[in-house]
């Protein structure tokens, strides 16, 4: 059975979507948060996930680069009432495979989920290189490339730099970082981010990771 994941803070919408989603055969699971939206996705590997951007703490395009690190084939359809076309672009080339306007009508849902459903997973050869200024990230390799010097990756630091190059110029902070990578929330006594970034950042030529103090990191593009 097709499974799907509704992930929105609005617990009265979550429901409502996913009685529609229901009534057409689907299995649903759901999550009312983003760390709690990842982690599901994570375990459960749902066929598609219908995703809200906008959502305290972890947000939905911080939930869609830890989904997308784990599953690149993963397909996340996004929720949103953000009217940023700078945002919803920025959805699109990190890897939603739709971007649906809040709010909508459930019959409109329906049909993308069922058209989005029908695309193929396969990805071609360059579908698995990340590209982000002068770094390239092999996803299949786990193979790091900045300025023509190349190093291979822990499974770890191949998930945080992913993240990092799907949100480029973007400031991630530290909790997204740990929901992201390592699945669970804020943990102010844990340092394992910070000696995950070092860790990044022996391996490269130039510093291309900008620590932004008291929050967290942010990976630059030129």
């Amino acid at each position: 059975m097709t499974t799907i994941l509704v992930v929105d803070d609005e617990p009265e919408l979550v429901s409502f979507v996913r009685r529609a989603l229901e009534a057409e055969g689907y299995q649903v699971l759901t999550a009312t948060g983003g760390a709690e939206g990842l982690r599901v996705a994570l375990t459960k590997k749902p066929d598609l996930m219908v995703l809200d951007l906008r959502m305290p703490e972890v947000d939905g395009e911080a939930v869609m680069a830890g989904v997308l690190a784990r599953g690149p084939a993963t397909r996340v359809l996004i929720l949103s009432a953000v009217a940023d076309v700078e945002a919803r672009i920025r959805c699109l080339e990190q890897g939603a495979v739709d971007i649906l306007s809040k709010p909508f009508a459930i019959q409109e849902l329906l049909v993308r989920v069922r058209s989005r459903l029908r695309m193929p997973t396969e990805k071609g050869p360059d579908d698995y290189l990340l590209r982000v200024g002068p770094i390239t990230l092999d996803v299949r390799a786990r193979r790091l490339r900045v300025d023509g010097s190349e190093a291979m990756l822990s499974e770890r630091e191949f998930l945080l730099m992913q993240h990092f190059m799907r949100k480029p110029d973007m400031v991630c902070s530290r909790s997204e970082l740990l929901a992201a990578v390592w699945g669970y929330d804020f943990d102010p006594a844990t340092n394992v981010v910070d000696v995950c970034v070092r860790r990044l950042r022996s391996k490269m030529t130039r510093d291309v990771i900008q620590t932004v103090r008291n929050v967290g990191y942010q990976l630059q593009s030129a």
